[in-house]
């Protein structure tokens, strides 16, 4: 089992880093079809790659936040993530065909 925190985004790592989420691997992108039963990801993948992971076996944790319009498209700090009520759930996506 791997933990894989997902995130290209500086002020993301620091946030993970001062709640002590802690990871094995850290990437910038997911493969998703890399992922095996038991493996957990951490990020905020397109709904798509967040349902290959739970297709895989593996559990999906999203960082969720309420991004004011001011804020969007902008790298946001830690700080700015708390601000925003920054908080990890954890989601069991399917695929409906």
């Amino acid at each position: 089992m791997t933990t894989y925190l997902v995130t290209r985004h500086t002020g993301a790592l620091d946030w993970f880093e001062r709640n002590g989420v802690n990871a094995d691997v850290v990437l910038p992108h997911l493969d998703a079809d890399t992922i095996e039963r038991g493996d957990v990801v951490i990020g905020t993948l397109p709904v798509n790659l967040a349902s290959t992971v739970c297709a895989n076996g593996g559990r999906y944790l999203h960082l969720s936040l309420q991004i004011p319009a001011t804020l969007r498209s902008k790298e946001l700090t830690a700080d700015q993530l708390d601000e925003c009520g920054a908080t990890l759930e954890e989601y069991a996506i399917k695929l409906v065909e």
